[in-house]
């Protein structure tokens, strides 16, 4: 691609130019038949605006805080795996990102690096995702690393018992990475029969019967706020709160788990509604524009996170590049509450955008 990318969507074409196809092909492929895939974006479009004029926007404030935790924009960097796929540096250069961009990383289970290189790359404030392991020691282990290397909260991904069929991956034969958190903890030998090392390996250590009571069982081998990822539901919202989680984060895994699931955009307004203000309710899956930010808050969300673009970023800069995919969605979001007439992000309401639920009701 010729010339700088001047949008988050043109860095994953200088991500496809420079990686190996496996590599890329991890990052951007979903489940089965990509439906939900495409309807993370397709659906945000189908949402519309209704901007207010006459309205003082000479200063736009963006900051917000998560947990109680400062940050200069309510984008939050997602926990996606395996960033030495996409960089040498890997995890390390997306955390010092982060940390440029004043704002949170959640660092993920699948990361290369270890919890100890990235706490020790930058003093920024970051959460842990947990998965957890038929052997509960080894998921208390990661748990307390963490916690003792000043991670600010788990975010346990409950969508993930088993991993969704991603064909692209079986296609590629896709490797199973050094992942350097687990060495010395569980054996990384597993027969993937010609397919998929990665989902071979899920299967072989990932606890199937994890349910609801073991909320109770994390919470007491720490002192960390919980998350609970993967909530697209009413029903299953008004049971986190129920359980006493810290936050939900609407989620369907980056449409890489369970294809036909919905577009996380479709599903926000229920869960937030679900919940009635008690906790927070984060948003992740198909963020590639400031637009789309604004669309999420008005929604509910307190903060999103964003996944792919972050990795692409990564994979055509490095740490910079990183960096400026962050710079543009605030940058585009700070344009959008300008001429969408909020200067805070107070300002932003469930009135200023236009849902195909919205054009439903008004044509009956």
């Amino acid at each position: 691609m010729a010339g700088d990318p001047v949008n988050v969507n043109e860095f994953e074409e200088l991500a496809r130019e420079v990686l190996p196809k496996m590599n890329y092909d991890y990052y951007r492929g979903g489940a089965e038949d990509q439906y939900t895939l495409k309807e993370n974006i397709a659906a945000f479009q189908r949402i519309t605006f209704r901007p207010r004029v006459l309205v003082d926007v000479s200063s736009i404030d963006m900051s917000t805080s998560i947990l109680g935790y400062k940050v200069s924009a309510p984008i939050m960097i997602a926990p996606t795996g395996m960033h030495e796929f996409a960089h040498p540096d890997g995890e390390v250069a997306t955390a010092r990102a982060a940390a440029a961009s004043n704002t949170m990383m959640v660092l993920s289970f699948s990361s290369y690096k270890t919890i100890e290189e990235v706490a020790s790359s930058n003093q920024a404030v970051r959460f842990y995702q947990l998965y957890v392991f038929k052997r509960r020691d080894i998921t208390a282990a990661l748990v307390q690393r963490a916690e003792r290397n000043g991670f600010k909260a788990i975010v346990l991904t409950a969508d993930t018992q088993r991993l969704g069929r991603r064909e692209l991956d079986i296609k590629n034969k896709m490797v199973l990475p050094p992942f350097r958190n687990l060495e010395g903890l569980v054996s990384m030998e597993v027969d993937s029969k010609g397919g998929s090392a990665i989902e071979a390996f899920v299967t072989q250590v990932k606890d199937l019967s994890l349910n609801w009571k073991d909320i109770e069982w994390l919470r007491s081998i720490t002192n960390l706020p919980i998350l609970l990822k993967g909530v697209l539901t009413a029903e299953d919202a008004r049971k986190a709160v129920e359980v006493g989680v810290e936050g939900v984060i609407v989620s369907n895994h980056g449409a890489r788990q369970l294809d036909y699931s919905p577009a996380t955009i479709t599903v926000l307004e229920e869960v937030v509604q679900a919940v009635e203000g008690k906790i927070p309710v984060l948003f992740d899956g198909g963020i590639r524009r400031g637009t789309d930010v604004f669309k999420a808050l008005a929604l509910g969300a307190q903060a999103v996170m964003v996944g792919r673009p972050v990795v692409y970023g990564l994979a055509a800069r490095g740490e910079a590049g990183v960096v400026r995919v962050m710079q543009m969605l605030k940058d585009e979001l700070e344009l959008t509450m300008a001429l969408t007439g909020c200067p805070t992000l107070k300002d932003i309401t469930r009135r200023h955008v236009h849902t195909e639920r919205d054009r439903l009701r008004s044509s009956l």
